[in-house]
């Protein structure tokens, strides 16, 4: 079996596919493998093997081989696809170690009815993840996004500012339990995250001047020890990244990370994620930027109706959340660059934020205000 690689610009559709095609229902469970092979006419045929059982995977592949061999007298290579899910990518990289063409494809980009109520199964998603790598293989133009997949020590890297992202969540609910369970006792100037959190604690007393309740102070103490080990958590991930950071610093080459940190305004936090979450794989121009991090804009044009939707939100939330960041840290610090002036025009004609001040802005204005950042990226 060997691979058959798909040109970058096919300048036509092709209608002369030799190969194995099948798909990939990957559940915790079983696996349901479904296969269009050549000699078998338009028949589907639909097996299904215990979920991690890549042996047994292997086996059935050999067989749809032996058969369509036996039937044509021809030896076909396989062609497989398999939705981006939670299985992640390794069973993609077992496929391509083993000589297999292997495409993971973005589910939300294969087109569905638009009934109402519409059957959804397993053999069905099948059929139809078979029938979109065909057309994919064709040539056709927009019939799915495949997923480029990272390489393990690109996968590996984005962990640290994704863990780093769910410990501050955690944190953020932590400290508002915290200051709720001190709100209930009339009690609002605490702040659990100072480093003597511990000894105010201590002093405080209720809204009606009685010392806190022992099993209230109690839950609270137990509140602030997990607090406090989610901080040490956070401190460690933050050293990994400074570790790897400064790693990349000394290579011969400059990577994109350590350009990123030399540019003024653009810390440690946002270089490694743009460069763990963006910079790890090549874009032609802007517009592709903005379409993979979600910001491309989305119109709605038909017939007399011509208006602007808002940015896709169709790509990286971590990417796209890191940029309106920057974006409005820019307006913030640099109010009268150009850029800035420039969104402030385009905001006021729109109607909207009309007479506000954009250096802060307000949440009334943060639609338009992504909108618009979006429209830059993807003009």
């Amino acid at each position: 079996m060997h691979t058959t690689a798909r040109s970058a610009q096919p300048t036509t559709i092709r209608s002369d596919l030799s190969a194995i095609f099948v798909s990939l229902e990957l559940s915790r469970s079983t696996w349901l493998i479904t296969s269009l092979s050549p000699g078998n006419g338009e028949k589907m045929s639909k097996y299904s093997v215990p979920a991690g059982d890549v042996s047994g995977l292997f086996a059935r592949f050999l067989k749809l081989s032996e058969k369509s061999r036996a039937k044509t007298g021809h030896t076909y290579p396989i062609v497989t696809i398999q939705e981006a899910g939670l299985d992640g990518f390794w069973v993609h990289r077992v496929l391509e170690k083993e000589g297999i063409e292997s495409h993971v494809v973005d589910p939300a980009s294969i087109a569905t009815s638009s009934r109402r109520r519409r059957a959804k199964t397993d053999r069905i998603d099948g059929e139809a993840l078979l029938r979109t790598l065909m057309a994919y293989k064709r040539g056709e133009p927009r019939v799915c996004a495949m997923v480029r997949a990272p390489s393990p020590e690109e996968e590996d890297r984005r962990r640290i500012c994704r863990e780093r992202k769910a410990l501050i969540v955690e944190r953020v609910a932590h400290v508002n339990r915290l200051k709720g369970l001190l709100f209930s006792q009339g009690i609002t100037n605490y702040e659990p995250l100072r480093k003597d959190r511990r000894e105010r604690l201590a002093e405080l007393r209720t809204g009606d001047g009685r010392m806190l309740p022992a099993h209230m102070k109690a839950q609270i103490c137990r509140e602030l020890d997990r607090l406090e080990l989610l901080l040490e958590q956070i401190r460690a991930v933050e050293d990994e990244r400074d570790t790897l950071i400064a790693a990349q610093a000394a290579t011969a080459t400059p990577s994109p990370v350590t350009m990123l940190i030399n540019l003024k305004g653009i810390g440690a936090e946002f270089a490694a994620i743009l460069w763990s979450e963006g910079l790890f794989r090549r874009f032609d121009n802007r517009r592709q930027v903005a379409a993979y991090a979600g910001l491309a804009p989305t119109p709605w044009q038909s017939g007399s109706i011509d208006r602007e939707q808002g940015v896709s939100k169709a790509g990286n939330p971590r990417l796209r959340a890191t940029l309106i960041q920057m974006a409005w840290l820019w307006l913030r610090h640099q109010p009268n660059s150009a850029l800035a002036q420039w969104f402030n025009e385009r905001v006021r004609r729109s109607g909207r934020g009309r007479d506000t001040d954009f250096s802060v802005p307000p949440a009334q204005i943060r639609t338009c205000g992504t909108t618009a950042y979006g429209s830059c990226l993807g003009s």
